[in-house]
């Protein structure tokens, strides 16, 4: 039962994420990405940038900073590697970014999380 309940934070974190996206001008184009190296929360698109989003939701801002680290990024960043060619075109720039979502609180855009 826990691990159903955590699964429907994280899918409303998630809806949250991609409304807050669209707000700020983001077109979502993938949402729940699967690939044999890992999920991809949020796929989305604003001009000539497409950002690949990890989504990360906890019940209080502070356990936010220790949700994103560089193991969780690199497994972002090789499933991306998988369905990059699929959503990028000629010419677009890629970057992973990450959204921090806590109750009660504006949600955190960190963008070009990862640079290896």
């Amino acid at each position: 039962m826990k691990r159903q309940a955590a699964e429907q934070r994280g899918r409303r974190g998630e809806n949250f994420a991609a409304w807050w996206l669209r707000l700020h001008g983001w077109r979502v184009v993938g949402q729940r990405i699967k690939t044999p190296r890992g999920e991809i929360d949020l796929i989305a698109r604003r001009g000539r940038v497409i950002a690949f989003v990890e989504v990360k939701w906890r019940s209080t801002p502070n356990q936010l900073d220790q949700s994103i680290d560089e193991y969780r990024l690199r497994r972002v960043a090789a499933a991306v590697e998988a369905v990059a060619h699929k959503f990028m075109r000629a010419g677009d720039t890629a970057r992973i970014d990450v959204m921090l979502l806590a109750p009660r609180h504006l949600p955190r855009h960190i963008t070009n999380a990862w640079q290896p």
